[in-house]
């Protein structure tokens, strides 16, 4: 993909800046970038001592944690629906 169809949108997370480069809109890059912001902020919140690094590490995790259990939901429902199709 070239650089022309890649879009360039600076977002803040957690007070910092970061300039994020892709192919999804401004306006998605908006919304993770948002997201990350407030699970951090969430974290932070219960954990004040914890330094960024740290952080930013529990906040992948539970980001990670999360998208395992949509996908094995997802394929729950996708057996489900193949089994009621055949």
């Amino acid at each position: 993909m070239s650089d022309a169809q890649k879009t360039r949108t600076t977002v803040d997370i957690y007070g910092q800046q970061y300039i994020i480069v892709g192919t999804e809109s401004s306006s998605h890059v908006r919304l993770v970038a948002s997201m990350v912001d407030e699970k951090m902020r969430e974290i932070s919140s219960k954990n004040p001592s914890l330094d960024t690094s740290k952080l930013a590490v529990l906040t992948a995790v539970n980001a990670v944690n999360d998208y395992l259990k949509l996908k094995d939901q997802l394929e729950k429902l996708e057996g489900e629906l193949k089994r009621v199709k055949d």
